[in-house]
């Protein structure tokens, strides 16, 4: 029974990690690849000296909450838009939002006073062609995946339950895509693991 289990759980997870992957071999033109754009943006952020501020809604907050924290620990000053000590944005900081199926009210919003403030702002989204928050972008970083808005309903073509429903395909690759991220803004701003984890809080 123990070895049926284990089985299972293998199977089931290099399913749900096959469906991730596969989102970063899909075409993305004519917008660039989405880690060489967020690399690009978040050296420059470094270069000048500036301040990177990140939003999303629902499961997309927690990824860019996830993706906050390492920006951190790179030594960037990195900012969530919702907490109480989130300083003003202005020309030379960077916004990146998620919008998965495109637009929401609150994102829309947000995009707008950030780009009236003159900050550059990088919308992800899976819907670059129809979202509302599109319009407020300096750049687009497109990630090709599943989300609430293609979903079908939750129906499979042969009726099956998805192993993974509605935006959960988008958020696992959030995931991800912020990890390799990570991994190439640390080799280009020279950070070692040892200067991350030194900036990790102890507060614990």
């Amino acid at each position: 029974m123990a070895n049926e289990k284990r089985h299972e759980m293998s199977r089931l997870s290099s399913q749900i990690c096959n469906q991730i992957s596969s989102v970063f071999s899909n075409p993305t033109d004519p917008h660039p690849p989405p880690l060489d754009l967020l690399v690009t943006e978040l050296a420059g952020v470094s270069r000048r000296g500036a301040r990177v501020f990140l939003h999303g809604v629902g499961r997309e907050g927690l990824m860019l909450k996830a993706f906050a924290m390492r920006l951190f620990h790179l030594g960037l000053s990195s900012h969530l838009v919702s907490d109480m000590t989130t300083p003003p944005i202005s020309s030379p900081d960077l916004l990146i939002a998620s919008a998965g199926p495109g637009g929401f009210s609150t994102v829309d919003a947000i995009c707008s006073v950030a780009k009236a403030a003159g900050a550059k702002v990088v919308l992800i989204t899976a819907q670059p062609e129809t979202g509302s928050c599109v319009k407020h972008a300096t750049d687009v970083c497109y990630v090709p995946a599943q989300t609430m808005a293609s979903d079908g309903g939750g129906a499979t073509e042969k009726g099956e339950r998805p192993l993974l429903p509605m935006g959960s395909v988008y958020e696992g690759a959030l995931f991800v895509l912020f990890e390799m991220v990570v991994y190439k803004l640390g080799e280009v701003l020279g950070e070692s693991p040892e200067s991350k984890r030194c900036r990790h809080t102890n507060l614990e």
